[in-house]
């Protein structure tokens, strides 16, 4: 198996409800994406997947999100908030609709809102 990894920045406001009193507040973190692909089998350039493929593919996902209030988005609401968890979910679930290759799967999915504190949707 070979796993590919590459890492996006984002910038976003979202507000979280029945959480933490302070994260209740309308705030923003500086949002650091790991996204991992993986396949058995290599292509006949002998890699899994361009680098610049996947992360054009990403640079789109995070056009949606890069300086938003993340709370508007369709795909967030109030049974879905925009949590570092379902973040990386919507991550993982976009890209994966752009990947036109079925041998190349995203695997995992982390979201870094701060230095210290992340989550990952591991598919």
């Amino acid at each position: 198996m070979y796993e590919l990894k590459v890492v996006a920045h984002f910038a976003a406001a979202h507000q979280l409800k029945m959480v933490a009193e302070k994260c209740e507040n309308l705030h923003g973190h500086n949002w650091k994406i790991e996204i991992c692909v993986a396949g058995e089998t290599l292509n006949n350039a002998g890699v899994l997947m361009d680098f610049g493929e996947i992360k054009q593919h990403v640079s789109e996902i995070m056009t949606k999100l890069d300086h938003k209030f993340l709370n508007e988005l369709d795909y967030f609401d109030d049974s879905n908030p925009p949590s570092s968890e379902n973040i990386a979910k919507y991550i993982a679930e976009s890209l994966q609709t752009t990947i036109n290759d079925p041998a190349v799967k995203v695997t995992s999915v982390t979201a870094w809102e701060s230095e210290d504190s992340c989550a990952t949707y591991i598919v």
